[in-house]
């Protein structure tokens, strides 16, 4: 009877990692004319009002989607951008401004996204707004969420989200989207392009 009950509990976990996929995959063949639009970026920050349009002319914010309590994927993709900053010229690094946008307003106060921040450097800037403010941003940017509840996990609940990382100008035109991956390679040539 136990062996019934184990494989029963594995199997729903196995449906809802399927469905789980298929809502992203789903998610992302939505939208119209099949890419993000961009656009402007001003939300509260670690640094203040932070704005596209306060950048220089020559410099790009490279811009992430994601929240402090993410256990893999954020972190992950925080590295990548510091691994890829190292190994940029110092004027190279000074035309490039790291931003992540926490998805998780909820938790992630600015003070909370400073303290996280910190762990991959001075230059990272943290910024968060209202749901609507998130909302309406993640569709230009082609950003995909949802809260999900984990009632058994002392979090509470998780966001999945996409990852992709964006080149931006101070007009809020996407230059280059980089697809998630563990390895900065793929960040840095995109960069080595444009800069």
């Amino acid at each position: 009877m136990k062996r019934k009950g184990v494989w029963a509990g594995m199997v729903l976990i196995m449906l809802v990692a399927v469905g789980g996929v298929g809502w992203f995959q789903q998610q992302l063949t939505a939208g119209v004319d099949g890419g993000p639009v961009g656009g402007p970026v001003e939300l509260a920050s670690t640094r203040g009002e932070f704005s596209l349009e306060h950048l220089d002319d020559d410099q790009l914010a490279v811009l992430f989607f994601g929240y402090t309590h993410c256990p893999d994927v954020c972190p992950m993709s925080l590295a990548v951008v510091r691994q890829a900053l190292a190994e940029l010229e110092p004027a190279q690094r000074e035309r490039l401004v790291p931003l992540m946008v926490s998805l998780d307003p909820e938790r992630d106060s600015l003070a909370r996204l400073e303290e996280y921040l910190a762990f991959f450097g001075e230059r990272f800037v943290g910024a968060t707004g209202s749901p609507v403010q998130l909302e309406e941003l993640a569709e230009r940017y082609g950003v995909v969420w949802r809260k999900v509840d984990a009632p058994d996990s002392a979090m509470g609940y998780t966001i999945d989200h996409s990852s992709s990382l964006y080149l931006v100008d101070r007009e809020g035109n996407i230059q280059r989207r980089v697809l998630y991956s563990p390895s900065h390679r793929g960040l840095l040539a995109a960069l080595h392009e444009i800069l």
